[in-house]
């Protein structure tokens, strides 16, 4: 899944979904393995153990993408979850439905 010139918002979590990480990216299945794989073991998501895909959303531009990243990162814990619920209401990790579209 890549985008010409779009992105994508998304959020991670851990195993007790007590810890958010809001991200942006153009490519968001190599992103997300990233992630998962802890490519970069001194990043949040390595240190935090977030690999679970809870929430992401698509945008045409990567400018709007990266807009609406520092919104949610500007933004309430309790804002965050309302966005997880919204799209996942059972914070499932959603890693593997995007590898069937």
């Amino acid at each position: 899944m890549v985008f010409q010139g779009g992105g994508c918002v998304y959020i991670m979590t851990n195993k007790y979904n007590s810890v958010l990480y809001t991200g942006v990216s153009s490519e968001l299945i190599s992103r997300v393995w990233d992630h998962k794989n802890k490519t970069y073991p001194k990043s949040f998501t390595a240190r935090y153990n977030c690999y679970k895909l809870v929430y992401y959303c698509f945008y045409t531009h990567i400018e709007e993408a990266i807009a609406i990243e520092k919104v949610i990162k500007g933004s309430s814990r309790e804002y965050k979850k309302q966005l997880v619920n919204a799209m996942n209401p059972e914070w499932k990790d959603l890693y593997d439905g995007l590898l069937e579209e």
